[in-house]
């Protein structure tokens, strides 16, 4: 068993907007990062299209109705200031969605130990009822509904190491008991949400803030003190990580400062985890990451431990 990565060429035509960070060059760097030697052994596929039953999972049919039917035939169509589609953004987001769930059967049915969506628009900021902050559909709790209602798995946990809070996510743990969610990122920055307060149902949500300007060992800490330990309580029967890599310190979008180290550490102590709790099944899926080279190495990084090339 080895390391799937799904993405697809649709993925790159999705254009949020001109001079818009969450841009198709993001995926280039992770092509050419992950196009040599090292990577030889991933199995690689095109994401297929998602179908409105796996979304509605999650989302109303008005939100999945309000992204898809507003695609321009050209140009652009706003959702809101930060998210926009382009004409091919509907066929992306379904790839997307589509990527996420032919990864949930392909590990929970053991055909490969984990995988890894480098697909694009993101997810985790979409909420139930509304898509926003550069994501249409919450693909990664899709994916979790897929695993819950189509392969039975009674306990999924998400692991978000984004430097924004994806209250997307949060929005939908809070109201599905078989989910857990925990966030490590900056506070205060957008969204705004995900304070350690916000707990969830019955402790099924954690957060674990951190101050502008904090590190690798803050970040750290939150994992080994606050976040490794209630996954372990919380004992998945599979793992998903939603990973984003923009809280890099060379990333232009907020103020923490990991090392491409600190990504690699993370990746290496969850795949420890989920070998005690689910044997070894994890799927993680692309959200942040806007400097080019700090994602590239970033995700190297991330693919080679899911590979088990390194640690």
């Amino acid at each position: 068993m080895t390391t799937l990565v799904y993405t697809h060429p649709v993925c790159f035509e999705h254009v949020a907007g001109p001079g818009h960070p969450e841009c198709p060059e993001r995926l280039e760097a992770i092509e050419r990062a992950l196009g040599g030697e090292t990577f030889s052994s991933l199995i690689r596929r095109e994401a297929p299209v998602g179908n409105v039953e796996q979304i509605a999972r999650q989302h109303p049919q008005s939100l999945i109705d309000g992204v898809l039917n507003n695609v321009p035939q050209s140009g652009s169509y706003y959702i809101d200031g930060d998210t926009g589609m382009s004409p091919l953004s509907g066929e992306a987001a379904l790839r997307a969605v589509g990527g996420i769930c032919e990864a949930v059967d392909e590990v929970m049915s053991g055909k490969v130990r984990n995988a890894f969506c480098a697909t694009r628009p993101p997810g985790h900021h979409a909420e139930r009822h509304r898509s926003m902050g550069f994501c249409l559909f919450n693909n990664v709790a899709i994916g979790a509904a897929h695993a819950h209602h189509v392969h039975g798995a009674a306990k999924v946990a998400i692991v978000d190491f984004d430097v924004h809070h994806g209250n997307g996510t949060q929005d939908m743990t809070e109201q599905n008991a078989y989910m857990f969610y925990a966030s490590s990122h900056q506070s205060p920055c957008y969204p705004g949400t995900g304070a350690a307060r916000e707990t969830g149902l019955d402790g099924n949500v954690v957060n674990v803030e951190l101050a502008p300007g904090a590190g690798g060992i803050q970040f750290r800490a939150g994992y080994e003190n606050t976040i490794f330990p209630a996954l372990r309580e919380f004992n998945p029967d599979l793992l998903m990580i939603s990973a984003g890599f923009d809280a890099h310190e060379r990333d232009p979008l907020a103020h923490l400062m990991l090392k491409t180290q600190d990504f690699e550490w993370v990746t290496r102590e969850l795949v420890k985890i989920s070998d005690e709790c689910c044997d070894g099944k994890i799927v993680s899926t692309l959200e942040g990451g806007y400097d080019l080279t700090a994602l590239a190495e970033s995700v190297a990084v991330h693919v080679q431990v899911l590979m088990g090339a390194k640690g």
